[in-house]
């Protein structure tokens, strides 16, 4: 098992667009971005997997650094 070091460093991350007519990838890391409608808003540690969920749909939503 892989251990993680905590950064501490925390992510607001904001639903810009909608997923559909997007391929179903797009929506499915929207989801697994706990993410969902328009507008809504997450906040998510800042890791290596979380940043290449963000880079996946980076034309959908939008990202604070907390």
């Amino acid at each position: 098992m892989a251990k993680t070091a905590k950064s501490g460093k925390t992510l607001i991350v904001t639903q810009t667009g909608g997923a559909t007519g997007r391929k179903p990838g797009m929506r499915e890391t929207l989801i697994g971005l706990g993410l969902g409608k328009i507008r809504s808003k997450r906040e998510l540690e800042d890791t290596p997997s979380v940043r290449g969920m963000i880079t996946k749909v980076r034309h959908l939503v939008k990202v604070d650094e907390k």
